[in-house]
């Protein structure tokens, strides 16, 4: 390579991968095209490899061009940190904030946060992945997990936010239907609606103060993947489930929904945020964890 690394053209190339084309990149930066095109080929140029083919119907990446672009994002994302740590400015949040959450605590509770977040840090642009699997951290994509349940991986630094607890829920047409509740065991004959997502979907343990745990096996009726699909399967009357609070406290509220046995409890689990070890902690992740912590408190604070 003939001269020293120039991390904006790292940041032109990129942006020429996530647009799609050399004008939007420029429209992106502020920049020309011609000047986007310039820098990417100078970038070529130092490389000595192809990293994009062009056409006159379209733009797309070469194999060198998509492994090269995974590289520049790991790498742009360590520059912004390191002068987020170095800056005059290092208490302020700048960049980008890249996160996820499982998708009915994201719906729930992360989406509103990230909404107070941006008005009181306009400048920031957040990523969010609502999914329900466990993204590995140490890949540098992401800058914060929020977890919630138990946690199996202990690689990571944790900070627990809050607790949230489970609720045995039917709706009140199909509460109609059941025969009365007495015991854990009169739920083994309801229709189940299993949500597959959950580590043991059809085996819940129930807890009472002054009574024995009972372990109870559900027969499922219906199965989901996905907690919002399980949850609309309960709202159209087909069965009972089980909900985190956070997800059916306004419906109980509201009578929507039912509590059902509500004398007794389910196991409560925690709410995490997990950031890669090792790794600077920029002023974007403590804010937004600081906020989320907020919340967390004021929900806990609701729900007594």
């Amino acid at each position: 390579m003939s001269e020293l690394l120039n991390l904006n053209r790292l940041v032109f190339f990129t942006s020429v991968m996530e647009t799609g084309s050399f004008t939007a990149a420029g429209e992106r930066l502020g920049v020309a095209k011609a000047v986007v095109s310039h820098q990417v080929a100078r970038l070529e140029e130092e490389l000595g490899v192809s990293l994009l083919m062009r056409t006159t119907r379209r733009l797309s990446a070469t194999e060198e061009g998509r492994v090269f672009y995974d590289r520049c994002i790991l790498i742009l994302r360590e520059a912004e940190s390191a002068y987020g740590e170095m800056s005059l400015h290092a208490n302020e949040p700048a960049g980008t904030l890249t996160l996820t959450a499982p998708l009915d605590y994201g719906v729930a509770v992360v989406a509103p946060v990230v909404a107070a977040y941006r008005e009181r840090f306009p400048q920031m642009r957040v990523d969010l992945i609502f999914d329900d699997n466990v993204f590995d951290l140490a890949d540098g994509q992401l800058d914060l997990a929020i977890r919630v349940g138990w946690l199996a991986d202990m690689s990571n630094k944790a900070r627990r936010l809050g607790t949230f607890h489970q609720y045995l829920v039917a709706t009140p047409k199909s509460v109609g239907g059941f025969p009365k509740l007495i015991e854990p065991s009169d739920v083994a004959a309801l229709p189940w609606i299993e949500n597959a997502v959950l580590r043991q979907p059809l085996r819940w343990v129930f807890s009472r103060e002054g009574h024995s745990s009972e372990i109870v096996e559900m027969s499922s009726a219906v199965r989901t993947d996905k907690t919002p699909s399980a949850y609309a399967c309960v709202m159209a009357n087909m069965g009972v489930s089980v909900f985190p609070d956070y997800m059916v406290a306004d419906d109980i509220a509201a009578g929507r929904l039912l509590r059902l046995l509500p004398e007794w409890t389910l196991p409560a689990g925690g709410i995490h945020a997990v950031l890669p070890i090792g790794r600077f902690r920029p002023a974007k992740v403590k804010r937004f964890i600081e906020m989320l912590q907020v919340a967390e408190r004021r929900r806990g604070t609701a729900g007594k």
